[in-house]
């Protein structure tokens, strides 16, 4: 079950955090096309770190030592990834979901200028909105904290893997 968790907070992770990993210059582009293809599992990963999040909260709250925050994000993980099914509404701007892809589901960032491929993107002459130098088109104000949040998890699901239980 503990397995079960840190995948769900990796896969999970990965899926809130493909805006930033997108960016990524080298490997941003071929992550986010295997984000884009567990995307459609999104709310089944959500699920899954809900109940393995939930379940080792419950059993280390009440048999000891402490919480630990494995848990705690896991739990973070199933409700951002399932917030559009639990509330009807999109993650990031409060309308109503339309039964397409949420931010929070892996697609933050789309188009042909995703991931710093195409016009704008990161070469000599890009010039975002910021000035030279700086990238347009990253995520800003909630869509970014669920992304930091993203790779919190999978830094988290990581660590995960090799402490003993």
């Amino acid at each position: 079950m503990a397995l079960l968790l840190d995948i769900a907070n990796i896969l999970g992770g990965l899926l809130l955090a493909v805006p930033l990993v997108r960016q990524l210059p080298a490997v941003g582009y071929d992550i986010g096309k295997f984000a884009d293809r567990i995307g459609r599992w999104a709310w089944l990963i959500g699920v899954l770190a809900l109940v393995a999040g939930g379940y080792y909260l419950i059993v280390h709250l009440f048999s000891g030592p402490h919480v630990f925050h494995f848990e705690v994000v896991g739990i973070g993980v199933g409700v951002a990834l399932l917030w559009d099914r639990l509330t009807g509404r999109k993650p990031l701007d409060g309308s109503p979901a339309t039964g397409g892809a949420s931010a929070a589901g892996g697609h933050g960032v789309s188009g042909p200028g995703a991931g710093g491929h195409g016009a704008g993107g990161h070469g000599a002459g890009g010039h975002g909105p910021g000035g030279p130098g700086v990238r347009s088109g990253g995520p800003s104000g909630r869509a970014l904290l669920l992304a930091v949040f993203g790779v919190i998890a999978i830094v988290v699901g990581i660590q995960g893997l090799f402490t003993p239980n």
